[in-house]
């Protein structure tokens, strides 16, 4: 088994969500092969009672390394957006990494969720990942190279009782992830989406009580899974749905276990949220 391990010194990667769980886990991953970091998410220091936040994340990054520029960012806010993206390429020249993870889930009925919980959803989710594009499709275009990944599952299904409206909006981020890929196809900007096969053990995973810790595993197993794809030529690898498993057994994982909370056996539930029927390969 050899994971990839790309030289990441010349890059730069703007996250969205990064203070804590799979996004703090991605910087990190990338400031460890030489990637420097722009860190956004709405926690900062200054909110004492949440563990976590941009700043923390990036001291750690710079305690690896690379630079690091810590940002405040609302997804709601197209303004903010604008601006931030706009500081982010004022401060390192060239932003060649982006990457959507933060969003937004509340799992409900249709009855059940209130109109303000379904704009929510909608608004971080896919309409976050929207005006993060559009912000910054010109200059990703203008690389060499580029990438734009969003944490987002691939479109199965036309339909999730239970969770509709956290599912149109995953679903959402995907397929502007996927339509960008066609619009940017001639210009070498690799646009893909990946997705954990299991639940991952984030503060969201146990605030709404999404199994136990025999059911989870760890962020790694998502960031060894991007560093995969940031290993290939964007201009072939674009258009691509994955999910993690699928990367890491392509780079010869057998064996899963080292990313298990515990030592269970933890089931697709993450790729079941959206695809019933999902089942893993032999």
């Amino acid at each position: 088994m050899a994971l990839a391990d790309p030289d990441l010194s010349d890059s730069t990667a703007f996250i969205t969500g990064t203070t804590r769980g799979i996004g703090k886990q991605i910087a990190l991953a990338l400031a460890d092969r030489g990637c420097n970091v722009v860190s956004t998410g709405k926690t900062t220091d200054d909110d004492s009672e949440l563990a976590g936040s941009i700043e923390q994340t990036a001291r750690e990054v710079r305690e690896r390394g690379p630079e690091a520029l810590a940002l405040e960012l609302d997804l709601r806010d197209e303004d903010r957006v604008e601006a931030v993206v706009e500081e982010a390429i004022d401060r390192f020249g060239e932003v060649d990494i982006v990457i959507n993870n933060a969003s937004a889930i509340q799992l409900a009925n249709v009855a059940d969720l209130p109109a303000d919980r379904f704009d929510l959803l909608t608004d971080v989710n896919v309409r976050g990942t929207h005006l993060v594009a559009h912000a910054f499709a010109d200059h990703l275009a203008g690389l060499d190279e580029a990438w734009l990944l969003s944490n987002s599952p691939p479109i199965v299904t036309d339909r999730s009782p239970g969770k509709a409206p956290y599912a149109w909006s995953k679903l959402g981020m995907s397929f502007i992830t996927l339509s960008l890929a066609e619009e940017l196809a001639s210009d070498d900007v690799g646009c893909n989406t990946f997705w954990p096969v299991t639940t991952i053990d984030t503060r969201a995973t146990r605030y709404f009580g999404l199994g136990t810790e025999n059911d989870w595993r760890t962020p790694e197993v998502v960031s060894d899974a991007v560093l995969e794809i940031l290993a290939r030529d964007p201009a072939e690898c674009t258009g691509n749905s994955f999910y993690d498993e699928d990367l890491l057994r392509e780079a010869g994982v057998t064996d899963f276990s080292a990313y298990n909370v515990t030592e269970g056996d933890p089931a697709p539930m993450s790729a079941r949220l959206f695809a019933p029927e999902f089942e893993r390969e032999d």
